[in-house]
């Protein structure tokens, strides 16, 4: 059974990658549709205010690809 995070709305950019093609289905089903579990993006959000740059990934590492694209065209 799914617990989505509450983070993942219409305004996660996690989840406007994945509806765009640019994420891998896994990343969504193993953090956001677990509850955010795990999730280094919500944690640092929910206990520092930090909000993650759109292409760190919820493990904390950068995707390359989301990355260019961003610093191509300022968004995705």
């Amino acid at each position: 059974m799914e617990n989505i995070c509450k983070w993942y709305s219409e305004t996660s950019r996690i989840k406007n990658a994945y509806d765009k093609g640019l994420l891998e289905e896994e990343w969504v089903k193993k953090y956001c549709l677990m509850g955010g579990d795990n999730c280094i993006r919500k944690k640092r959000f929910e206990d520092e205010g930090y909000v993650s740059p759109d292409y760190v990934l919820p493990d904390g590492t950068v995707d390359k690809k989301l990355k260019e694209i961003i610093d191509t065209d300022g968004s995705f």
